[in-house]
């Protein structure tokens, strides 16, 4: 199996990492094969086993999102998964309205994002055009749902109310 992917210039340092350590990493833990022009962002992934490529493909295109190595890397433990939503999809190609929309879940000094992480148990990173999620199901599902009303202009008040009463529901 071979994809090639192409990420953002300014995350293909943290892709190959110090000395090329996160690359190695990756390509370690996936059995893969990974090969990054450092000058275009272009990304060649090759495997043999098609969830370890898969597991691969998801850590990369984690990175490229904004995630640390770190958070990336738990995507190789099959019960954590990747989500990314594409805000030019849900609000067009207005520029302003997509970056007041990242500011709505940003929150304050990064207030609302940490709030979400830490009710849904997810890790939550907003970059470029796009908000995307690492966590198990139910978390990604419960922070899935709280991004979508902060988006669609709720509160934040009602958000933080709609993820306390799920953290409630979990409890009982």
């Amino acid at each position: 199996m071979e994809e090639y992917l192409k990420i953002p210039k300014d995350r293909i340092a943290v892709l190959i990492g110090k000395n090329g350590e996160t690359k190695t990493e990756i390509e370690k833990l996936t059995k893969t094969k990974i090969e990054v022009d450092s000058k275009t962002g272009n990304i060649d992934v090759e495997g043999e086993e098609a969830l370890d490529f898969y597991i691969s493909l998801n850590i990369i295109k984690a990175i490229a999102r904004g995630f640390s190595p770190e958070h990336a890397f738990m995507l190789k433990q099959e019960d954590y998964f990747l989500e990314i939503i594409d805000l030019k999809e849900k609000l067009g190609k207005n520029d302003k309205l997509i970056q007041q929309k990242k500011g709505r879940v940003i929150g304050k000094n990064g207030k609302t994002r940490k709030e979400i992480e830490e009710k849904t148990e997810t890790f939550v990173s907003v970059y470029g055009k796009t908000i995307s999620k690492i966590g198990k199901e139910q978390g990604i599902e419960k922070a899935r749902n709280v991004i979508k009303m902060l988006l669609e202009g709720a509160s934040h008040s009602t958000a933080e109310s709609f993820l306390f009463n799920k953290e409630k529901e979990l409890e009982i």
